[in-house]
């Protein structure tokens, strides 16, 4: 009875846990989205230069990154030689910062609502690209399915109350980064036997963004910065932005690690619908039914796709066991057969 009791505390701890991890995560990512809204916005804090914000991230992040594996040894650091850093995590370190310039500039001309209404296509660019680079074998109802997501973010467009076209682009051309950027960790880390976690990812990946991001800095920015003789830096307001971002870095970490990939796309979910309500009751963005009903098509279909790739997941698991279970049976039968053998042999003698 105390044995059950004990195994009964330590599942309701674990699903306790689950939870905590979830809750954090939903938590820093929507405060880092509202935030970077808040400070890009010009209807509200006005510092509408996306490239300076993030380099801030970058250059917060990975002082950051480099205290906890180098001097505090929190996270010990991936072996990486020169030629695989410049072959892998150049590339990727790219089109990262182009995700980010690029996300960060959507926040200046779109309402929060809509943006998490376009980031729905993720899973289409990331199929997409990964059937263009092989890495996704092309299935028809999977290909139907992408459609029929992006049907639904193609009405939640129309009935946009504020549709700006550049910001559409800018948002679009974030997501097709992005997604390009998780296909070649695949290629060039993963098959490699490499993985990153975001302390180490940030360690090697954030110095790499920034001075990518410093080139059109110097050309698109920095002019008009000097030229805005009034703004000082608010250490405070840009501080706990950078460190918001970098607690989520963190808080993925915790999420992916200690329940799944699968439970981040769940959590991700939720997150967008709280932010549309946010966007609507306290941001005061126009949500229209036709928004609504075009996003819910979308959420219905990448609802589906990550079903889809659970049930497939389970069969890849449970097929491995099978086979792992074929192979204990045919080494107990080759164990049997030799000490029938050697039996067999001794009554010979």
């Amino acid at each position: 009875m105390g044995k059950g009791g004990s195994l009964s505390d330590g599942v309701i701890k674990k699903i306790l846990l689950s939870y905590t991890y979830v809750a954090i995560w939903i938590f820093l990512s929507f405060t880092v989205i509202v935030y970077n809204k808040y400070i890009l916005d010009k209807k509200m804090y006005n510092w509408p230069f996306p490239i300076s914000l993030t380099m801030i991230h970058m250059s917060f992040c990975a002082t950051l990154a480099f205290l906890l594996i180098k001097v505090f040894k929190v996270v010990e650091p991936v072996s990486m030689s020169r030629e695989l850093y410049l072959s892998s995590v150049v590339p990727i370190g790219a089109l990262y910062s182009l995700s980010l310039w690029l996300s960060n500039s959507a926040y200046i001309y779109l309402s929060v609502s809509f943006i998490q209404m376009l980031k729905a296509l993720m899973p289409v660019a990331v199929y997409s690209i990964g059937v263009l680079f092989k890495k996704e074998g092309f299935k028809t109802d999977t290909m139907v399915n992408m459609l029929s997501i992006s049907f639904g973010v193609a009405i939640a467009a129309y009935g946009e109350a504020r549709f700006d076209t550049w910001g559409v682009m800018l948002q679009l051309g974030a997501v097709a980064f992005e997604a390009t950027r998780l296909v070649m960790i695949q290629i060039l880390l993963t098959s490699k036997g490499i993985t990153l976690n975001p302390i180490t990812s940030l360690y090697y990946v954030a110095p790499c963004c920034f001075v990518f991001l410093l080139v059109p800095w110097i050309f698109v920015e920095l002019p008009i910065l000097r030229e805005t003789s009034s703004f000082h830096f608010d250490f405070v307001i840009f501080g706990t932005n950078s460190f918001c971002a970098f607690a989520l870095n963190l808080a993925v970490f915790l999420l992916v690690g200690k329940t799944s990939a699968l439970t981040m796309n769940v959590a991700g979910v939720v997150k967008d619908w709280l932010l549309i309500a946010f966007s609507w009751s306290v941001i005061k963005d126009t949500v229209t039914p036709i928004n609504l009903f075009g996003y819910g098509l979308a959420f219905l279909g990448v609802a589906y796709y990550n079903h889809s790739k659970l049930q497939a997941l389970k069969a890849k698991e449970a097929q491995k066991k099978t086979a792992q279970a074929d192979e204990e049976a045919g080494r107990l039968l080759e164990e049997r057969e030799s000490e029938g053998a050697g039996k067999k042999i001794e009554s010979q003698n």
